[in-house]
């Protein structure tokens, strides 16, 4: 920065052009001149010096102001990621407990599923030989009422036959009687 300021310095001093008048009447003083010069370039080389320091000064803190708030705002947003990485963390966690919940309930449903499922094939499977067991009972039952059917079908020609012969002797007597009423089975029994 020393020498930036040095080279401004003297940059300037070589476009400061000097106008001197010499008046032959009089003795000139160079050395008084030259101390006058001097004295100007000094003031004039310090001021620029001062000034390029100010300049300096300025860029450099207010750079560093500006760094400063840059950091600063920095610093917030890193704590802002921070709490929504937190937050972020115990809602994954959260959403883990839960998934894992909802496993073990799932599988104890699953569990019960298949249990019920089971009970439900053996009541099927029970349900399956007791209609068998019915259905072997029920063609039982059926051939034993075709097998009555049969039987009262027999008794019941044996019983009209006994009775047209009977009618046939009471009808040399000449008595009218109704065929059912010598038979008093007949009438308990169905119509053919």
């Amino acid at each position: 920065m020393r020498t930036l300021g040095l080279f401004s310095l003297e940059k300037r001093s070589c476009d400061i052009s000097v106008v001197l008048g010499i008046d032959n009447a009089c003795k000139l003083d160079l050395s008084r001149i030259v101390e006058e010069v001097r004295a100007q370039y000094e003031a004039l080389a310090l001021r620029s010096w001062e000034e390029a320091e100010a300049l300096t000064r300025r860029k450099v803190f207010g750079s560093l102001s500006d760094s400063r708030r840059e950091i600063a705002d920095l610093n917030i947003q890193i704590q802002k990621l921070r709490s929504c990485i937190v937050s972020q963390k115990s809602q994954c966690l959260y959403l883990e407990e839960h998934i894992k919940e909802a496993g073990e309930h799932g599988e104890m449903a699953l569990k019960d599923a298949k249990a019920k499922l089971v009970k439900l094939e053996e009541a099927l499977q029970k349900s399956k030989e007791d209609m068998a067991h019915l259905v072997k009972e029920y063609q039982e039952l059926m051939n034993i009422k075709l097998a009555l059917d049969v039987e009262i079908l027999t008794y019941r020609k044996l019983m009209e036959g006994e009775e047209s012969s009977l009618g046939k002797q009471r009808g040399n007597e000449r008595f009218l009687t109704s065929p059912l009423s010598f038979s008093p089975i007949l009438q308990f029994l169905p119509a053919p």
